[in-house]
């Protein structure tokens, strides 16, 4: 047996040199193996020696039959010790630290012996392919001995063996190191009971300690369902009372450290110096890290490159403007959920085909924006690579990271929420501060918050994640309550601008909208434009005219990015059909110099009227097709007419030929626009903030009542303004108390209105500085009672009944919330122009 195991190493040696060494010579002395493989050599390598060709495919033939000889002498070995490798706990296995005496030390020699051995199996299984085209060519004669040895092992069936084998062998050695660890991790934790000396019983008994009601309940679910997921063993867990007070102690936190445990040493904490960040220029290496091989990738990626020059000008800009300030670079991990398998990646299918790629528009927007800024970036799209980025523990994801989180910030979608819940265990509660989700219509605190939202009926499947409101981020500024992130439009130079406005025709029309579904019943629409107006269409089909679709429309089918853009120059008129809601595709039609035409809807939709909107996380009321071009853009670039009423119709349209307009572009919408607002996010918007957190979720935070509460707060004489006050300062530093004003609405108005009548916007941060029952007394509210309830209305005033209400639920505070019998309390900032995210003091 030594001899049979010494041969391995020799065999290995020759196959890759040529030459086995003078030991192993000696090793092989008197074996039947040595002299007939030395012979066979001599004879290969000596005959016909002009043709060097030859040699080396003889050494190369010679070396694959030792590989053969080797191989089968490595089955006979790994065969004797088949029946040790089927442990499956770590008391079965005969490799436990116990058993075989093996140190930690020893544990990655074992595992490179055993993937040394695998990488060996494969290199013979590549070496082994073309012996059968080999042996038939005519330059090979001289070898008929060699081929006649080598097939009487079948070398066909021979392969099949071989890549089995090695397949086996390369998931034992997954399999070993696996236990091999468990094993260690397990030993480590038991070696500190057993060093008591008979007193494990005691010491390992449930601790009753008032500080950790819920360790008994744990303890009890541990001894029942440990083995429901295997990163329980991962963590050492082995059916032991001893080691699930040392899981829930040090992992899950919900029994107390044990004092039995050796806590001598300090941890090593490793102290991280912070890194300057830097914009880049160079694109290469985001589009490096965005991967492959899905259209949905491919089509973000084009955009990107398609404006790299204007993010680079950007940056520019944004760097003077800032008069180069340091800005501190953040580890961010970005993962685009939607676009895993386990989502079904709808969007990639659909790509090319008219579907739906304002999320692809935005993502892409997303991912240039963190790169610009000089951000250190992952990017995943797969189940596998988030767990990996995460550190999941092996099992079902019933168990916290094996490490800390080493990211400062996740953007992700609800789909990758989702995902990093059901992996994370218990530290999904403890990060959730940090992940920011990508929210295309938004979600306001009543569907949040999931007591709340379940009691009162606002309970849909996006919402529920008791998240701080302001971590959902937004295409568009729909509500207060969320941050707005946004996306970019490509913008026009003043040579360019002058351009279109030469080439425009004023007779034609583009509509929006490439599925052939969107213009189903809007054939009577189309028939008034069509009397002024040439009416274009991109929509996709492949084989027949859509029928949907009037004859009189000139259909371009589905257009690349660049070409929309010069059919979107050509045009006057860019018409709205009401679906889809608030995409992008009319910012960009308004920067390329068009008029956008869209319909009011009256009621408007929400939803309880409107199919589309049934199930999303907000009460919203929808007024037009593109509410934010209606209220922030308005006349002469956007029209919002009532497409039933047909004269009404016409007439806009007439109107609209002889109206002539710029091109035109919010500001918060260019790239320099948006690379201002998120380096603000991430530069000030702390939502792991230690005031936010430690205020309960079931109480009030007050401040002090009058007179202390006055000199907190003063108001001029029209109740209008709310100042600073140093005795703030240190409660809340961004966004800048300075920016705030109070105001109060009418009823059944919400905060978001109240505040917006008066230039204004809601900052719904600011509602803790407010809720207080001072407040009212300075507004001179007469409040028969005042009560704490956790109600997205609250803070408010009932008239009628003259009671105060103060909110009870830091994460209901709300800007959206509006009911007819409240008055409500509404902290509003100023922001800056065209960039209604930021006050005019945050940057």
């Amino acid at each position: 047996m030594t001899n049979a195991i010494g041969w391995i190493p020799c065999l290995l040696l020759y196959l890759i040199h040529g030459y086995a060494g003078v030991e192993c010579e000696q090793l092989f002395e008197g074996s039947f193996l040595l002299p007939s493989l030395k012979q066979e050599h001599t004879r290969g390598s000596m005959r016909n020696s002009s043709t060097v060709r030859n040699k080396e495919n003889t050494q190369y033939l010679f070396r694959i039959f030792v590989a053969g000889i080797g191989f089968f002498t490595l089955c006979f070995i790994m065969t004797s010790f088949g029946g040790q490798f089927s442990g499956k706990r770590v008391g079965d296995s005969p490799f436990g630290i116990r058993q075989l005496g093996i140190k930690s030390e020893g544990i990655g020699l074992e595992s490179r012996v055993l993937r040394k051995m695998t990488d060996m199996l494969e290199i013979i299984a590549k070496r082994m392919e073309p012996l059968a085209k080999l042996e038939n060519v005519s330059d090979f004669r001289k070898l008929e001995e060699l081929s006649s040895a080598l097939n009487h092992f079948q070398p066909a069936g021979l392969m099949e063996k071989i890549q089995a084998i090695a397949q086996n062998v390369s998931n034992l050695t997954t399999k070993m190191e696996q236990l091999l660890q468990m094993s260690l991790t397990a030993r480590r934790d038991i070696a500190f009971y057993e060093k008591a000396k008979g007193k494990e019983v005691s010491q390992c008994e449930v601790p009753k300690d008032p500080k950790f009601p819920d360790c008994l309940g744990k303890i009890e679910w541990m001894r029942a369902r440990w083995t429901s997921d295997p990163c329980y063993a991962y963590y050492g867990v082995d059916g032991t009372d001893c080691s699930f007070l040392v899981y829930l102690s040090e992992k899950e936190w919900f029994c107390p450290p044990l004092p039995w445990k050796n806590r001598t040493t300090s941890p090593i904490r490793i102290e991280t110096k912070v890194q300057q960040a830097f914009y880049r220029t160079d694109f290469a290496q985001l589009l490096e890290l965005m991967g492959s091989g899905k259209e949905s990738l491919i089509f973000m990626k084009k955009r990107i490159r398609r404006l790299s020059t204007q993010w680079i000008l950007a940056a520019q800009n944004l760097n003077q403007k800032l008069e180069t300030r340091k800005r501190q670079r953040k580890k961010i991990l970005i993962h685009l959920g939607f676009l895993t398998e386990e989502a079904g990646d709808v969007f990639s299918p659909v790509v090319s085909k008219g579907g739906p790629l304002g999320e692809l528009v935005q993502w892409a927007d997303i991912l240039a924006t963190l790169y610009v800024l000089g951000h250190s970036l992952k990017i995943t799209a797969t189940l596998r690579e988030l767990q990996s980025f995460l550190g999941v523990p092996p099992g079902r994801g019933s168990c916290p990271l094996t490490a800390p989180l080493s990211f400062d910030i996740i953007y992700t979608d609800y789909h990758g929420l989702q995902q990093m819940k059901q992996n994370m265990g218990l530290s999904f509660k403890k990060y959730k501060c940090r992940i920011r989700v990508i929210d295309t219509f938004g979600t306001e605190p009543a569907y949040n918050f999931d007591d709340y939202a379940n009691l009162h009926g606002y309970r849909t499947n996006w919402g529920h994640w008791n998240l701080n409101p302001k971590q959902y981020m937004t295409m568009f500024p729909h509500s207060p309550d969320n941050s707005f992130m946004g996306f970019v439009a490509e913008i026009l130079n003043n040579t360019e601008k002058k351009a279109i406005q030469s080439s425009k025709v004023n007779n034609m029309a583009v509509v929006y909208g490439k599925d052939a579904n969107m213009w189903k019943g809007k054939a009577k629409y189309l028939e008034v434009i069509n009397k002024y107006m040439e009416i274009h269409g991109t929509v996709y089909y492949q084989t027949h005219w859509p029928p949907e679709m009037p004859m009189f429309v000139k259909n371009h089918g589905l257009l690349p990015q660049h070409e929309l853009q010069r059919l979107l120059r050509k045009a006057k008129l860019f018409i709205g059909l009401g679906f889809p809601y608030e995409g992008p595709a009319p910012l960009e039609a308004i920067a390329n110099g068009c008029i956008f035409l869209q319909p009011r809807f009256n009621p408007p939709h929400n939803s309880k009227n409107n199919e589309f909107f049934r199930g999303k996380p907000t009460s919203r009321e929808v007024s037009s097709q593109h509410p934010y071009t209606e209220y922030f853009i308005g006349k002469p670039h956007v029209w919002t007419v009532d497409f039933n009423n047909t004269e009404e119709l016409a007439s806009v349209v007439r109107t609209i030929s002889t109206t002539k307009v710029e091109p035109y572009l919010p500001y918060e919408f260019t790239c320099e626009g948006m690379l201002e607002r998120v380096h603000a996010y991430i530069q000030h918007q702390d939502l792991c903030d230690a005031v936010f957190l430690s205020w309960p979720q079931n109480d009030v935070r007050h401040f002090p009542s009058s007179p202390n509460a006055t000199s907190l707060f003063t108001f001029p004489q029209n109740v209008s303004g709310l100042f600073r006050s140093p005795n703030v300062t240190k409660l809340l530093t961004w966004p800048p108390i300075s920016s705030m004003q109070l105001q109060v609405s009418t009823t059944a108005q919400s905060c978001t209105d109240a505040c917006q009548e008066h230039d204004l916007v809601c900052e719904p941060t600011f509602f803790q500085f407010v809720n207080n029952k001072a407040i009212f007394e300075q507004f001179k509210f007469i409040c028969d009672s005042v009560e704490s309830e956790a109600n997205h209305l609250y803070p408010a005033f009932e008239e009628i009944a003259q009671d105060c209400y103060l909110q009870k639920q830091v994460l209901l505070f709300s800007c959206a919330g509006h009911h007819p019998k409240y008055r409500r309390l509404c902290p509003c900032r100023d922001f800056r122009k065209e960039q209604v995210a930021l006050c005019k003091g945050c940057l």
